[in-house]
């Protein structure tokens, strides 16, 4: 893992997909403090489209059982606590690969919104965060550590 210290506050951040879902579909009973600073702005969740698309494609999935005013629901909350930017790193950037392609978005968001923070609870991305490309400029942790840092 990387550097484990929390950027000041208010941070610009990125939740992956299974964050925003733990946050504020499950609303895991674990990370209240995180979401009420997500929910106050004390940190601030960047998107790009395509993070949103995939949010909004998972909150459709049929094992979560949301109905579609729900999906609707969740997704404006989330997005209206979200700065937008396009995620295209600066093209003198080199990141490395990520091993699960879908989560190479994140990264490249979190890069070129310079996020210092990238919360995650996947392993490829976690992995990642050692890279040396990646510890330089960013922290990837699990939102459990935000958590605590919170508390």
């Amino acid at each position: 893992m990387t550097d484990l210290s929390l950027p000041p506050l208010p941070a610009d951040c990125v939740l992956d997909t299974n964050t925003v879902l733990a946050l504020w579909m499950f609303e895991d009973p674990a990370l209240p403090r995180l979401r009420l600073a997500v929910e106050e702005g004390r940190l601030r969740p960047v998107a790009s489209p395509s993070t949103l698309e995939e949010l909004r494609r998972v909150l459709a999935y049929a094992q979560f059982g949301q109905a579609p005013q729900r999906q609707v629901e969740l997704f404006d909350r989330y997005r209206s606590r979200c700065r937008l930017v396009a995620a295209s790193p600066d093209p003198a950037t080199s990141l490395p690969a990520c091993r699960d392609a879908d989560d190479q978005k994140f990264l490249e968001l979190a890069i070129a919104a310079g996020a210092p923070l990238l919360l995650s609870r996947d392993k490829a991305l976690l992995r990642l965060a050692r890279h040396r490309l990646v510890r330089d400029c960013l922290s990837v942790l699990r939102p459990e550590h935000v958590e605590r840092a919170l508390a």
